[in-house]
């Protein structure tokens, strides 16, 4: 059996790469900046390098510019929508022809990947579907709940609605490296755990649409804080260091050691 980290950082002998890619506020870009910062300022070197920025936005709603000119990098834009009415194509993966087209938009971004020679996307809040490889996401539940077939269980946009839907007790983050599928890839991080609390019962809350989608608006907001925050930069570093690997069956190792259920700090 292979494990294979993946970053060799004795190998490449130099910090590791990253693209990061945003859509909106890029809240948890800001977040692996900064860490960058701190490793750096702390260690005297951080172990992964922020090298540019990507946004499939260009209508003034991401914060990509703004964030890149703080921090002195590149940064490029590529409006998705623009693109598909330019060609009369629905936005979607779900035909060959979406498909198609998303393999097309994607590799403008794959050149700029390979001109800057970069070893991790970091989807920080990068809300396309992406068909370009070596990919790190964040995603607003924990993905190693599964279904009674085998399934994960909250996937998709409404993670952390249906969740709370479901009466789930507790709601967690999970960075993912991603695959062909939705939130379908190898599980990384799992965060701390985020108490559901709700203002009335769980079958009354439900009747009451506003009200309802108010508790999901608030949730999602707090857990950007107690978890993707935390366990997206946390990733990228691990990564960074080589703590990170996969095995031929796509299991993921932390330091050598198997980790079934995504890999969860202490303290």
């Amino acid at each position: 059996m292979t494990i294979k980290p993946f970053f060799d950082r004795a190998a490449k002998e130099r910090p590791m790469r990253v693209a990061a890619f945003l859509s909106g506020s890029g809240t948890n870009v800001r977040k692996l900046l900064e860490l960058q910062r701190r490793l750096n300022r702390d260690e005297g070197a951080s172990p992964f390098e922020v090298v540019f920025l990507f946004s499939d936005r260009s209508d003034g709603g991401c914060a990509g510019e703004k964030i890149a000119l703080e921090h002195g990098l590149p940064y490029f834009s590529y409006d998705i929508r623009t693109f598909h009415r330019l060609r009369s194509l629905k936005r979607t993966v779900a035909t060959p022809e979406g498909l198609a087209a998303r393999r097309e938009y994607d590799r403008l971004a794959g050149r700029l990947v390979k001109s800057f020679e970069i070893d991790v996307i970091a989807l920080g809040g990068y809300m396309s579907y992406i068909t370009l490889p070596g990919c790190v996401n964040v995603h607003p539940a924990d993905l190693s709940i599964l279904t009674p077939e085998g399934r994960r269980k909250y996937v998709g946009d409404h993670a952390v609605r249906d969740a709370i839907a479901a009466g789930e007790q507790l709601l967690r983050a999970s960075t993912l490296w991603t695959d062909a599928g939705v939130d379908t890839g190898p599980l990384l991080m799992v965060s701390e755990p985020l108490p559901v609390k709700i203002p009335l019962p769980l079958k009354d809350l439900l009747k009451d649409r506003e009200r309802f989608q108010q508790v999901v608006d608030e949730h999602q907001q707090r857990l950007k804080e107690i978890g993707d925050w935390k366990i997206f930069p946390r990733t990228i570093e691990m990564i960074a260091r080589g703590r990170f690997a996969l095995d031929e069956q796509n299991r993921v190792y932390v330091d050598g050691v198997p980790v079934a259920n995504g890999y969860r700090e202490q303290g």
